[in-house]
């Protein structure tokens, strides 16, 4: 399993999605949150077609925090069911995937850093 993911969800609003990366960033869940808007989704829900505006959160974080991440992300949410996905990064920049690790108090966890 990678050791980085990139998470997705969207936001009702910019405002809840600045909210809940505020969170994410503040409490070193994530490294990182891109916010994309306005994204137009057309979806099915509850058995009718929808069409929004919506905001896409782009999140940079460690598989280990997945978990937490998305338990965040639903306490702060509005949607009954909100998108979190996790998308495994295969490769990166090592200089940009220690600053995740940094950012997520990784580095802390081990006394050894070079475990990772």
């Amino acid at each position: 399993m990678a050791d980085y993911v990139v998470l997705m969800a969207t936001a009702g609003s910019e405002e809840e999605a600045k909210t809940i990366a505020d969170a994410l960033v503040s409490e070193s869940l994530v490294a990182c949150v891109n916010l994309i808007a306005p994204v137009r989704s057309i979806y099915r829900w509850k058995g009718e077609v929808c069409d929004e505006q919506e905001v896409t959160m782009i999140m940079k974080t460690r598989t280990a925090l997945i978990d937490t991440v998305a338990g965040r992300i639903k306490a702060l949410h509005s949607y009954e069911v909100p998108e979190i996905i996790a998308l495994p990064v295969l490769a990166g920049l090592r200089s940009y995937l220690k600053w995740i690790d940094e950012s997520t108090g990784a580095l802390g966890e081990s006394d050894d850093p070079s475990v990772r």
